[in-house]
């Protein structure tokens, strides 16, 4: 979903990495890097992105969610996204599938 830009963005911020430290071995972050950059999304960005949160497929998808359901306990964040797919551990980001918890 980021673009090559921004996944490297993310690797080059892993010391740092949403509050905590991420890093790994030299030779692992170079294969991650090339995985990421071989599958990364081709939608040209304005700056790097580091959050998939603040893609427009994200914020579009995510539309109809009310600003303040982010905010409740059992959310917390967009991040979050196993707090309303529930299956989001195997992958499955179905629309049916989702419950946006009270």
């Amino acid at each position: 979903m980021l673009s090559a830009a921004s996944w490297r963005a993310v690797m080059d911020g892993l010391p740092k990495h949403f509050g905590t430290d991420a890093s790994v071995d030299a030779d692992t972050a170079r294969e991650i890097s090339a995985f990421l950059e071989r599958n990364a999304g081709r939608k040209r960005e304005t700056a790097p992105l580091t959050r998939i949160t603040e893609t427009r497929w994200f914020v579009k998808e995510h539309d109809e969610v009310p600003a303040a359901a982010w905010k409740r306990p059992a959310i917390k964040s967009a991040a979050n996204c196993a707090a309303c797919h529930r299956a989001a551990e195997q992958g499955n980001y179905e629309e049916h599938d989702v419950r946006i918890p009270r």
